[in-house]
């Protein structure tokens, strides 16, 4: 075979070799009886964090989930079970919530509230630690 340029003229072995090396090689068969575990490793149990940790919270907020700690995503998650309950989504804009004497008292008294905001306005019920 006449070499394709001039530059690999001096090196054919060379070129062949890196041809035939990139076939892949056949796996050894191991069964899956013969692989253990290493021993003496124990599985971390990790702890939630960010959303899911429990927090402890203000007394209005306490009143209505009525959980001394509880974390912002469940938080939310009873707020809204709350709203469908109770029908307070404007059905006309459904990015409104129309705020009841409870969501009064966790919201500053305000008449209705954007559904981006309610994170927003829960967050000063969580007491830092």
């Amino acid at each position: 075979m006449a070499p394709t340029s001039g530059f690999f003229r001096g090196c054919r072995a060379l070129y062949y070799t890196a041809k035939s090396a990139a076939a892949p090689s056949p796996k050894p068969n191991i069964s899956a009886s013969s692989k253990k575990a290493p021993t003496g490793t124990k599985e971390k149990k990790s702890s939630p964090t960010g959303l899911l940790k429990a927090s402890p919270v203000s007394a209005t907020l306490r009143n209505f989930v009525g959980a001394s700690e509880i974390s912002r995503a469940e938080a939310v998650k009873k707020f809204w079970g709350y709203i469908k309950l109770h029908n307070l989504q404007n059905p006309s804009n459904k990015k409104e919530i129309f705020c009841d004497g409870k969501l009064k008292a966790l919201f500053n008294g305000k008449e209705k509230v954007g559904f981006l905001e309610i994170t927003k306005l829960l967050s000063p019920h969580f007491v830092n630690n």
